[in-house]
């Protein structure tokens, strides 16, 4: 008999647990997107960063979350390891929010209002408005909105379970042998609440089963609070090592001062309950049967009490954290702060992880445009210092194109939401597209600096062809790097007419070309140059055409799949808007060529 209640128990505790990750994960996806942002604006006064990390993990439902969160923050630089003290300590606050919304186990009465607070009514009601949100109602965060109410309608299904499950237990006096045995062993139940923190990852989790059980078995205070301070211990260590992963010196730092922080709070509320049980102020509540709503409030008492005491010697923790890590030394990188933010700690929450992806993309496009304007200049006047740099710098994109590929590789599993599928699908599209870019940059530079090592030079004809093709190049990047920083899909439509004139005045300067060596105004060499420097123009104007439609495509997903009909339909005249752009650009362009132009 009681074989089937230890089924129903765990069962209970599996849905306990889903209902709980279910829930907070879809609060996390819900908010994602604002918490960099919101994070990211924390200043340097402890209290408001902790009202942020109490407010932040009461809307997310976990504390391992929030500091992790912040950990990779701090590692890329967005807030300090000082400004994070704050927050750590309001995540620890703010978790206690669970077992206060959980304590609703102990609601009883028969009026209807009473009733409809039972979580024997509310776990229904939740399951049926959640299951409205995702099959019947088509917005754009129903899905999320309704695996909020389906996690949190599993949640209490699941302790329900588990209190009916303890109560069949009971009656083979299992339970009460159970928490009688903690009772003359402390430092076991301390030991226990740690393990079962540690092993499911989630204090909220942990305190949630305490409050379950105590619904049919006998725990009494002194069992109770030991059990808490032990689960703030197993939490606190599964953060540390979350935080720790693939992470700067900093970012380590903040898991260590969590745990130094839950340390020293441990130490307090054992402290002080011993002082005050001394004094004879707790013989009264010492073997009181505790209740889910007692352990809910004695967790939120601790934690906040706490914090109260603590907040202001937070800096002291910071600094310690400082002496035990200490810095590695390492050689900069240019973009080091930027690679930063691609931090392994975001792939549960994917907005923030694509926060990280667009700071090193948009870095990518702004130095291979840099890099394509000095290439330019280089035709100009070669100057050796430049081209070094220019090398430089594309040996930096390089590695950036290697970082963001191999993040959104790792980051893909964790993909799951439409909006951050065509997001994950953009990003993989542009980043082979910005390295091109600076990769045709190099080209322009070395046929540079050929034409400098041989002392060739270009006639003022096709230096001033150059120039025109030149000018048309800048605005189809200028309109690429909008349409990409912006998600401006008018810019982006912008560049396909300019990519189709660039393809007229290449064919039309080379021509052009052709003719001076024919005259022999041009050397052979010199025109071999030109004709390079002209294919990598052209071939910069179609790459910014497919990061263009990568961009649209973000938007209008039906894009990506027709790409080729999509851009075949705009050259043969099926979009007025292209038409006119078009021949706008191509008569400004084309005026300017000298009147010598071979058709």
């Amino acid at each position: 008999m009681y074989f089937f209640n230890v089924i129903s128990l765990l069962g209970g505790l599996a849905l306990f647990l889903y209902g709980m990750r279910l829930m907070g994960n879809s609060l996390k996806e819900g908010q994602s997107g604002t918490l960099k942002v919101i994070m990211g604006k924390v200043t340097d006064n402890p209290v408001k960063a902790f009202l942020l990390g109490l407010l932040v993990t009461a809307v997310i439902q976990s504390s391992t979350a929030t500091i992790v969160i912040t950990s990779g923050l701090v590692a890329a630089g967005i807030i300090s390891l000082n400004q994070s003290l704050g927050i750590i300590v309001g995540a620890n606050v703010g978790t206690t929010v669970t077992g206060q919304i959980i304590r609703l186990l102990d609601v009883n009465g028969d009026s209807f209002i009473l009733r409809l607070f039972q979580p024997s009514t509310l776990a229904p009601i939740a399951l049926i408005i959640g299951i409205i949100f995702i099959m019947f109602i088509k917005l754009k965060k129903s899905d999320n909105i309704g695996n909020i109410a389906v996690g949190f309608g599993i949640l209490f299904t699941g302790l329900l379970n588990m209190t009916a499950a303890v109560s069949g237990l009971k009656e083979s006096g299992i339970i009460d042998a159970l928490f009688l045995g903690l009772g003359n062993k402390p430092v076991l139940g301390y030991i226990v609440g740690a393990g079962v923190a540690f092993t499911l990852q989630s204090s909220s989790a942990t305190i949630g089963i305490l409050q379950a059980i105590s619904m049919a078995g006998d725990i009494p205070f002194k069992v109770a609070y030991v059990i808490i301070l032990g689960v703030y211990l197993g939490d606190c260590v599964t953060t540390a090592i979350v935080c720790s992963i693939g992470a700067k010196s900093d970012s380590k730092r903040v898991g260590l001062v969590n745990i130094m922080y839950n340390l020293a709070k441990t130490l307090l509320v054992i402290v002080v309950v011993f002082i005050i049980h001394k004094m004879g102020l707790l013989n009264n509540l010492w073997d009181m049967r505790m209740t889910s709503g007692t352990i809910a409030n004695t967790n939120t008492v601790f934690n906040l009490a706490c914090a109260i005491i603590m907040l202001p010697f937070m800096k002291l923790l910071g600094n310690t954290s400082r002496k035990i890590i200490k810095d590695k030394v390492m050689p900069g990188g240019k973009y080091d702060d930027k690679i930063a933010g691609l931090n392994p700690v975001f792939f549960n929450t994917p907005a923030i992880a694509f926060g990280g992806c667009y700071d090193c993309l948009d870095a990518m496009i702004h130095a291979s445009n840099d890099n394509i304007e000095k290439s330019i200049s280089l035709v100009r006047k070669f100057d050796e210092k430049i081209f070094d740099e220019l090398n430089e710098e594309e040996e930096n994109i390089d590695h950036l194109t290697d970082c963001v590929d191999t993040y959104l590789v790792n980051l893909s599993p964790h993909v799951k939401e439409d909006i951050h599928v065509r997001i994950m699908t953009e990003y993989h599209r542009v980043v082979k597209e910005f390295e091109r870019l600076g990769d045709h940059a190099v080209n322009i530079a070395e046929d540079a600096k050929e034409l400098f090592d041989n002392e060739t030079v270009f006639s003022e004809q096709a230096l001033s062809e150059l120039d025109i093709a030149f000018d048309l190049t800048k605005k189809i990047l200028n309109y690429t790097i909008i349409g990409f920083e912006r998600r401006d899909i008018e810019a982006a439509k912008h560049i396909e007419p300019l990519e189709e004139v660039m393809d007229d005045l290449t064919n039309t300067l080379h021509d052009n070309h052709l003719a001076r060596l024919r005259e022999g105004n041009c050397s052979v060499r010199a025109g071999i140059v030109f004709l390079d420097i002209l294919a990598n123009m052209e071939r910069i104007a179609d790459i910014c055409s497919n990061i263009g439609i990568a961009i649209i495509a973000r938007i209008k997903p039906e894009t990506a799949e027709l790409a080729h009909t999509y851009t075949s339909s705009l050259h043969q005249g099926g979009d007025s808007d292209f038409n006119e752009e078009y021949i706008a650009a191509h008569t400004e362009y084309f005026g300017r060529l000298s009147g010598d132009i071979v058709e």
